[in-house]
């Protein structure tokens, strides 16, 4: 099995890597490997509007940048991580450009990432922190993705690179989140020839003007 961690922070290795790694970590001593891919630092923009990911049917933003690789990333994965620092009160801007085009994409050509496994941390100095957490999970559960939890909301604290290590709660939401992970990824993987998914439904699109 195999887990696509993103890392929404600019700085490559600051606290967001830090809680990232403490789940890849209790991943991988359950034997499922686990990648860290870099999006905070990368020049990525925001979703055009244009539709034509819908109209193509070819798994693709029209702007061809690393969103399109990220997003065959995220469908060969069994799991995915979304991490984040927080940025007033929110994602940082790159993280969701990047979240709001492959969650488009994969909307549009047959919910791409339906029933994988997918978690959602963020690193904050000092609050703010929820809000953040509570934008990743809109992702995870509009794509009909599976949700790990740990024994407190997914969110470390620590300003500096590296001094979120000294959060010790944080560290062990990271730490059991890795774990649960693990073995709801394990269940799934186990469960798929003994119990049938319910069958995908096209989407009902309504608002309330006539």
């Amino acid at each position: 099995m195999q887990v696509a961690a993103f890392n929404g922070s600019p700085n490559k290795e600051g606290n967001t890597y830090h809680a990232l790694k403490t789940v890849a970590a209790e991943l991988e001593k359950a034997g499922i490997a686990t990648e860290i891919i870099q999006v905070g630092n990368k020049l990525i923009r925001g979703c055009l509007a244009c539709g034509k990911c819908a109209k193509n049917k070819n798994e693709k933003c029209v702007t061809d940048d690393e969103v399109n690789q990220w997003i065959q990333k995220i469908k060969a994965a069994d799991g995915i991580i979304f991490g984040s620092p927080v940025h007033y009160a929110s994602i940082g801007a790159t993280m969701k450009a990047f979240l709001d085009r492959a969650f488009y994409v994969a909307g549009a050509n047959g919910n791409l990432f339906r029933h994988k496994v997918g978690a959602a941390v963020v690193a904050v100095r000092r609050t703010g922190g929820m809000t953040a957490l509570d934008q990743l999970n809109h992702y995870l559960t509009y794509a009909e993705m599976l949700v790990p939890t740990a024994n407190y909301w997914n969110v470390i604290h620590g300003a500096t690179p590296g001094e979120a290590l000294q959060d010790l709660e944080g560290m062990q939401i990271m730490g059991l989140l890795g774990k649960n992970m693990a073995w709801l990824l394990k269940l799934v993987e186990n469960g798929k020839g003994a119990v049938q998914a319910p069958a995908p439904e096209a989407k009902v699109r309504m608002n309330f003007i006539r």
